[in-house]
């Protein structure tokens, strides 16, 4: 009866030996790790170690457009009359028709079934003759302008910071305009009626959102028959943003709101990548 009773004992004691011995290699091993631990804590302090990104720093992975953008940056990412063609030169000053006929009222009675949509409307004429149809920029912001020779008509463009979703807000905004403003009348600073068309324009498909809009105004000037038309483009690349209008009263040189949509992108781009942008191809 005695021999299980010691067999016992004896297990017990290999047991207590084998717990000791873990006690001992467990107290290592914490021993171990808080040696690490201070040693990670030095390095960090230190700045020698893996660390997070400091405060205001862009981290690694960030893109390099969702950055500010200066007033230097601003005025180097500007188009010069090189991106459009041999026909365009650096503008002289508005157009005369800018003041004429892009200040028209909207006239409420051409709103049949939703007069909510005149205001709209109204917010698009403004805005094209003010150049801020994107709003009012936050930070640095550049304009330049350029004349047709060729079709006597002129190029307005500008890049600004506005914060992305202020951005993105006015281009969903312009998106609709096409719709709300399908056609309209319009009366000019003289009295004259002018009937406005606005259609969507296709642009290239670049940098991170765009939206281009057409406008079409029929009517006269100075008791003459015209026609003004407009492209419009906005373009945004992280918080920045370039726009313009281009057109006139011979039509609008789409090519050319093409070819400035593109350089233009490419430059801001750049610009926002610390770059200096890409010559200008001509």
């Amino acid at each position: 009866m005695n021999r299980p009773t010691r067999r016992t004992a004896s297990a017990r004691h290999r047991s207590s030996r084998v717990l000791g011995s873990s006690r001992v290699l467990g107290s290592a091993l914490a021993a171990g790790l808080l040696l690490a631990t201070a040693a990670c804590s030095s390095d960090d302090s230190g700045g020698t170690g893996a660390s997070a990104s400091p405060s205001g720093k862009e981290s690694p992975g960030a893109s390099p457009s969702a950055r500010t953008l200066s007033q230097s940056e601003a005025q180097a990412a500007l188009i010069t009359n090189s991106d459009l063609g041999s026909q365009w030169t650096t503008s002289k000053g508005a157009a005369a028709w800018r003041d004429t006929l892009l200040k028209s009222k909207v006239d409420q009675q051409s709103f049949v079934t939703n007069k909510g949509n005149a205001a709209d409307c109204q917010k698009l004429l403004d805005g094209l003759y003010a150049e801020n149809l994107l709003g009012a920029p936050t930070g640095a912001h550049a304009n330049t302008g350029f004349d047709d020779s060729d079709n006597d008509g002129q190029m307005r463009y500008q890049v600004a910071s506005y914060g992305q979703s202020e951005v993105d807000a006015n281009l969903k905004w312009l998106g609709t305009l096409p719709d709300k403003c399908d056609q309209f009348t319009a009366v000019d600073a003289k009295g004259g009626k002018q009937t406005v068309q606005v259609i969507e324009m296709s642009l290239p498909g670049v940098a991170d959102a765009r939206q281009g809009l057409q406008i079409t105004m029929n009517g006269s000037l100075e008791g003459e028959p015209t026609t003004l038309t407009l492209d419009y483009a906005a373009v945004r690349v992280g918080d920045s943003a370039l726009s313009l209008t281009n057109g006139g009263l011979q039509g609008a040189e789409s090519n050319s709101t093409t070819q400035a949509v593109q350089a233009g992108a490419s430059r801001l781009s750049d610009v926002l990548a610390g770059k200096s942008p890409a010559p200008t191809q001509g």
